[in-house]
Formats: structure tokens, C-alpha cells, sequence
């Protein structure tokens, strides 16, 4: 498995390598001057120079490409042109947001929808089931700015249980952010579960169990669930990694604080080395997340190997 692992590790490498390279090549076709957004609506075109100078934007774009690969393999993200941070201490600040909100999304998505996936597969055909799978489909589709919006109306505005924005009430704050983020994922775990649970569910070693006299709790958990589990941790390792690219939206309606605000607020102000290294932090999340549910498939399938 170690072997697996670094082997897989070094297969990431040219990833991050393109990814890098893409983003780079991508900030530099969008619009606008970033000196200019610096600099100010009054600056003299000296002043505007004289920052295109400082940023190396007045380099070749090769030159300005191999400076930022060698920086990027020393470690170095470059400073931010907005605050003049350093990009790693820009990205630490935020990323106890984004990681809390995420997790928070996790749990709720695995829990409400492993539990309901189960639900509809057990009541098969009837008003749970498409209960169920109706409000998967709902969660699945709705966008996710528009839902957040419409809980913001109706819990923060016209009940006031809950805060609308910002992160000053603790918990509280966290609860219509994490719903917002983890309806869409909640909905894939329960149709994802659903859909493995009927299949294992007409399996002979199933019907073996409840003949031998298996208690209906046994049959569903130790035996079904348990067999069912692979397709289900594909669908909640891979909407981990989109929970974190999917908190931009989320973090921009109510206000958190977290990665996704940053990565807004730096495409606006042209902060090209706060938008890299962002992007390459969520590359590195994706890599990180499908390499660790590759091995968890390992421990709840004994007879997977990797050679």
C-alpha cells in the first residue's frame, strides 16, 4: 500500500505541474491590468509603470512563467499585490473556514444521506422511497446560491432564528452555510446509496443471512452496508474535494470568511499570486482526498490489493 501511495504521489506531480501552468497562462488572458486596479483610478501613468515594473509584468511571459515555476518549486507562492502578505499566510488565515464549513457540509451529507439512501432502498416502491428520491433530485438541482439566498429570507430575515452572514455568532453561524453546501452532496450520497443498497440487497449471501435468522438491523448494517460501501465512498470522497471548490459560491452569499471569498475577492482585484496559489491548493485537496479514498477501499474490501 506505502509503494501504491508514493506511486501515486509521483503521478501528481506533472498534475500539479499542469494545473499550475494552465492557471498561469489563463489569469494572463483575462481582462484588465492588475497596476492599474492596484494603483488606483488616479495614478499617472508613471505610477502605473512603475508597479507593472515591481510585479514583473513588463517581463516576457516566458520569463515571468519560469519565475513562477521556480519559486513555486522552492515553496514560494510570491506576495499578495492587494495586501502585500506573503501568499501562504493570505491562504493559512482562510483555510480553518473553509475546512470547518466543508466538514461540517461532510457530516451532514453522509449522515442524512447514507440514513436516507438506506430508508429508500428498504421501502422499495413506496411514499418514502419517493419522498426521498424526490428530494434528492430537488437537492441535486437547486443552485446553490439561490438556495442560500432563500434560507437567508426566510431564517434570518423573516424568522431571525439564525445570523445571515459573517462568523460572529460561532455555531449558529455555521448552520446555513454547511445546509447550503452539503444539500447537493446529500442528495448524490442518497441516490448513490440507494442504488448500491437494492443491488446488494437481492444478493444471495443477504437472503443466506436473514434465513438464518439475522435480525433486520444486522441484515442492513453488517452485511448490505457494509457491501454496498465502495460505490458510496467514490460518491462522498469525490464530493469532498467539490465541497471545497463549491464553497466560492457559498462563501460569497453569506459572507465566510474561508478560501472561496479570498479566491473571489483576488480574481477582482487581479491578485494573481493569491488566485495561483488558491487553485493550487484545492488541486493538491483533490489529489490528497481521491488518493485516501483509494486506500480506505483496501480496509473495507479485504480482498482489494495494490500491487
Amino acid at each position: 500500500m506505502l509503494t501504491y501511495a508514493a506511486r501515486r504521489l509521483l503521478v501528481a506531480i506533472p498534475t500539479l505541474l499542469g494545473v499550475a501552468t494552465v492557471v498561469f497562462l489563463l489569469l494572463r488572458l483575462l481582462p484588465g491590468d492588475p497596476a492599474i486596479v492596484i494603483a488606483g483610478p488616479t495614478a499617472t501613468p508613471e505610477e502605473i509603470h512603475n508597479i507593472r515594473v515591481q510585479l514583473g509584468l513588463t517581463l516576457p511571459g516566458w520569463q515571468q512563467y519560469l519565475g513562477f515555476m521556480v519559486r513555486l518549486a522552492h515553496g514560494d507562492l510570491g506576495i499578495s499585490t492587494r495586501t502585500g502578505a506573503p501568499v501562504i499566510q493570505e491562504i493559512s488565515t482562510r483555510v480553518p473556514y473553509t475546512a470547518t464549513l466543508a466538514l461540517a457540509s461532510l457530516v451532514l451529507a453522509i449522515a442524512l444521506g447514507v440514513a436516507a439512501g438506506i430508508l429508500a432502498a428498504r421501502r422499495r416502491n413506496t411514499a418514502a422511497d419517493v419522498a426521498i428520491s424526490g428530494g434528492a433530485v430537488f437537492g441535486v438541482s437547486m443552485p446553490t446560491y439561490w438556495l442560500g439566498l432563500m434560507l437567508i429570507v426566510v431564517f434570518a430575515v423573516r424568522l431571525r432564528v439564525l445570523p445571515a452572514a459573517g462568523t460572529d455568532r460561532g455555531i449558529e453561524s455555521l448552520v446555513l452555510p454547511a445546509v447550503t453546501l452539503a444539500l447537493f452532496s446529500m442528495g448524490l450520497v442518497a441516490r448513490q446509496t440507494r442504488s448500491a443498497m437494492l443491488e446488494v440487497l437481492g444478493q444471495d449471501f443477504v437472503r443466506t443471512a436473514r434465513a438464518k435468522g439475522a435480525g433486520r438491523a444486522a441484515v442492513l448494517l453488517r452485511h448490505a452496508l457494509r457491501n454496498a460501501l465502495l460505490p458510496i465512498l467514490t460518491t462522498i470522497g469525490l464530493q469532498f474535494g467539490t465541497l471545497l471548490g463549491g464553497a466560492v459560491l457559498t462563501e460569497t452569499v453569506f459572507a465566510w470568511p474561508g478560501i472561496g471569498r479570498l479566491l473571489v475577492d483576488s480574481i477582482g482585484a487581479r491578485d494573481y499570486p493569491v488566485v495561483q496559489g488558491v487553485v493550487l491548493l484545492l488541486s493538491v485537496s483533490f489529489i490528497v482526498i481521491n488518493l485516501l479514498t483509494d486506500l480506505l477501499y483496501a480496509y473495507v474490501d479485504p480482498r482489494i490489493r495494490y500491487g
